[in-house]
């Protein structure tokens, strides 16, 4: 599956948002849902629109602009982690925007798919011009000895880490909850998936919450949001966090953006019992 050039774009508040992609990535059904039997898999499966317990897991990252500021949310992991991605600088540059244009880059965490293009081949960075954030948490645990720790089957997530964390550690602002980056847009802890994880809340008429990985799955994680996402660093942590991001969303009828979420993972919540729902926006191209 690829990436349309047809990106959806809306109006949120003072933002205007472009959802690109650096590519999707596949992934088995015991990913999306490691809790779930064989028949529940393969429904997920066939819903994501895949087969044979594969299904595209796409890699939403909004461009976001504000004033003289122009933000993205993750850079995807270039061509590193597998060779369906690295199409997020392409896609820029199919609306206009070149790499040296962006101002501002919010890493949510340190897992491969969302931060593996922060250098190019050569080892420059593919940003230049930009300021970064990164969650202490997240950034104190892949740079320190915790992170060495991890079994032996992610120690290269940790090499890949390290390796492009150093590579901006000269130009690196690490945030906290409720930090503000840009007035209107603020970092929201949501821990769990990996230590340091963050969201994002951006002002508007509602809230947009920017979940990237605390909610993986615009069909798991709503319908079954008790089970956890195969990439989970700490399961229990992030079904608590998963459900309070949740249930903060339907409080406040908020807009959400999903990063692995079917294109172009925007949306909303709401509440059946225990369970949730997602409701995709109606897409238009920019």
């Amino acid at each position: 599956m690829t990436q349309p050039l047809d990106f959806h774009s809306f109006r949120h508040g003072q933002f205007d948002i472009t959802v690109l992609s650096d590519g999707p990535i596949t992934l088995g059904g015991e990913i999306f849902a490691p809790e779930g039997n064989p028949d529940e898999r393969a429904e997920i499966v066939v819903r994501l629109e895949g087969a044979d317990n594969t299904a595209a897991a796409q890699s939403n990252i909004p461009l976001i602009v504000t004033g003289n500021e122009m933000i993205i949310v993750d850079v995807g992991a270039g061509n590193r982690f597998q060779p369906s991605e690295g199409r997020l600088e392409a896609n820029l540059d199919a609306i206009g925007v070149k790499a040296h244009d962006v101002t501002t880059v919010i890493i949510s965490h340190a897992h491969p798919d969302h931060m593996w293009g922060i250098t190019r081949d050569d080892g420059t960075l593919r940003f230049a011009n930009a300021r970064y954030y990164v969650g202490r948490t997240e950034w104190e645990f892949w740079m320190g000895e915790a992170a060495d720790a991890l079994p032996e089957v992610l120690q290269p997530f940790v090499a890949g880490a390290r390796r492009e964390l150093s590579a901006i550690a000269d130009r690196v602002k690490l945030v906290e909850d409720c930090d503000e980056i840009v007035p209107g847009l603020k970092v929201l802890a949501t821990p769990g998936h990996t230590p340091g994880h963050i969201s994002l809340v951006l002002n508007g008429d509602v809230p947009l919450i920017i979940t990237v990985d605390a909610t993986a799955s615009d069909i798991v994680s709503f319908e079954h949001p008790d089970w956890s996402f195969g990439f989970d660093m700490d399961p229990g942590r992030a079904r608590e966090t998963r459900r309070v991001l949740l249930d903060r969303a339907v409080a406040d009828n908020a807009k959400l953006l999903g990063y692995h979420w079917t294109y172009p993972g925007v949306g909303r919540a709401t509440k059946n019992g225990e369970t949730y729902q997602f409701h995709g926006a109606v897409r238009s191209a920019s």
